[in-house]
């Protein structure tokens, strides 16, 4: 009998996750908050647990977890993540991540052994999050896996609202390396390390094709009909430019995936945004 396999904040990535284990004939049963969510759940075929992870945890019993739930959008620390593990003894754990815990590189690239020095709240909560599981994994022997994400993307996924509001980028010529997955190849990788990964370990989950932000905008606006977004100077887009829209600039590096591939043998279907975002429109 297959274990039960638990989807911990069961939403897009989730469901793409989720699709891939049913037909592979796993029992799935996704976690999700808001009802509209569990209804998204029912359609795909998995079965829905409706909980807030702010509300006290309970033991849900699941050998294997994929924890897809985000961090609270404040602090340092991922108190969601620690208060569950307190309450619950997995086998194996894959957690999504993001690579925002090496911080900035300077554009060089980078592999997994790259020292974890997060600058925003959001990375040190991530890292928080990593070391709950290796705390956790040390005192219970739970099994995780790390999966460290840049930009997602993917149909559902595009900055349409951006490009349509007419929201400046970087001229091409300042814009730092940014990386970035395709929603599906994300889920494939996923999928590889819960039934692959080595315990402790983390993999860089990236398309291994670094481009710049202004060229991902550029290329979504093309793909779209839409106007090509105007170019401003580096120093105007840190006097206009939101936080979090700088914080990703600011934190630049190329992710080395030599592991994603050797080790969980995942070559990405979308190796560059030539061959993904054509994809986005279906």
């Amino acid at each position: 009998m297959n274990p039960l396999i638990l989807i911990i904040g069961c939403g897009d990535i989730g469901l793409r996750v989720g699709a891939l284990l049913l037909a592979d004939g796993q029992a799935v049963r996704g976690q999700v908050r808001s009802p509209d969510s569990a209804d998204a759940l029912a359609r795909a075929g998995i079965d829905a647990i409706r909980r807030d992870l702010d509300e006290p945890a309970v033991d849900d019993g699941a050998e294997q977890v994929f924890w897809f739930a985000p961090p609270p959008a404040s602090g340092a620390r991922d108190p969601r993540l620690r208060g569950w593990l307190a309450a619950n003894r997995p086998r194996r754990v894959v957690y999504i991540s993001t690579s925002g815990v090496y911080g900035d590189c300077e554009g060089r690239w980078i592999d997994e052994s790259e020292p974890l020095k997060p600058q925003t709240d959001r990375g040190r909560r991530r890292l928080d999050a990593e070391r709950a599981l290796a705390e956790h994994a040390a005192a219970h022997g739970t099994e995780t896996v790390i999966l460290r994400v840049p930009g997602i993307y993917g149909p559902g996924r595009l900055p349409i609202a951006r490009l349509q509001a007419g929201h400046a980028v970087i001229d091409e010529r300042e814009s730092p390396p940014t990386n970035r997955i395709h929603a599906d190849d994300l889920a494939l990788a996923a999928v590889a390390a819960m039934r692959r990964g080595l315990p402790g370990a983390a993999y860089n989950v990236s398309d291994g094709s670094p481009t710049t932000m202004t060229d991902y905008f550029c290329r979504c606006a093309a793909l779209l009909g839409l106007p090509e977004p105007r170019r401003v100077s580096l120093a105007e887009a840190n006097r206009t430019f939101t936080p979090a829209m700088l914080s990703f600039l600011e934190e630049s590096k190329r992710l080395v995936t030599d592991r994603l591939r050797c080790e969980l043998g995942v070559t990405p279907r979308y190796p560059d945004l030539a061959t993904g975002l054509p994809s986005c429109l279906g």
